[in-house]
């Protein structure tokens, strides 16, 4: 899981989920290096980067210039490949879409 493999590697991840919150609790709990938060948002405070896994509603259309604005590098590797590449360039955003060629 990409979550585990972040800590595991050193990261310290902020994770929002808006359907399985209460699950990420149960599972993870207090674990060192994780930290869960109650928005997209505030999940975006203090990080370098933005990884998206799931592909709930919510995360369809961002305010991109929030994500900008807020990420310590404007970088988002999306697993989903939700977003446009060539709109994120020209708002100045970093984007690897995983497998996208």
């Amino acid at each position: 899981m990409i979550l585990e493999a972040l800590i595991n590697a050193g990261a310290n991840v902020r994770a929002y989920d808006p359907e399985a919150m209460a699950e990420a609790y149960r599972i993870y709990g207090d674990k060192p290096g994780l930290t869960l938060v109650e928005s997209a948002e505030e999940a975006l405070q203090g990080s370098d980067a933005l990884v998206v896994v799931t592909e709930w509603k919510n995360f369809w259309s961002p305010d991109f210039d929030l994500i900008k604005r807020t990420l310590k590098d404007a970088v988002i590797f999306d697993g989903r490949n939700l977003y446009q590449p060539k709109l994120l360039k020209k708002l100045g955003i970093e984007y690897y879409g995983i497998g996208r060629l």
